[in-house]
């Protein structure tokens, strides 16, 4: 995706859309750096419970059988939110993802519009 965006502001900039050229790579670099900021975060077990729709047991569970990486330390595991797993729910349900319980879209800033592109794609 990033790689695209920088061919088109590419285009764009040969054909005078200069503007939109530079829109379209400060885009590129939020995501990208959204991106990187990501892979960096981890969550505790309840933290990551709340946000995958797992229980903290069933999370803990897998981090101890080594099927999701410990990116805390033995007797207080984490979780980084790029091995997290996500469970299926109605976008409608209260336990469903962050994003999608927020009413509105100017209640929305910048970085959680990145973060739901990176989360569920471009729908």
């Amino acid at each position: 995706m990033l790689d695209d965006w920088l061919n088109q502001a590419e285009a764009l900039r040969r054909y005078g859309g200069g503007n939109l050229a530079v829109v379209l790579e400060r885009c590129a670099d939020e995501l990208e750096a959204t991106l990187r900021e990501r892979d960096e975060t981890t969550l505790t077990l309840t933290d990551a419970a709340r946000e995958s729709g797992y229980t903290r047991e069933h999370l803990g569970r897998l981090v101890r059988d080594g099927k999701i990486p410990n990116a805390g330390r033995p007797g207080a595991p984490r979780i980084a939110l790029k091995h997290l797993p996500r469970k299926a729910q109605d976008q409608g349900s209260p336990s469903g993802p962050r994003l999608a319980r927020t009413r509105g879209r100017r209640e929305l800033s910048n970085r959680q519009i990145v973060e739901s592109i990176i989360e569920k794609g471009i729908e």
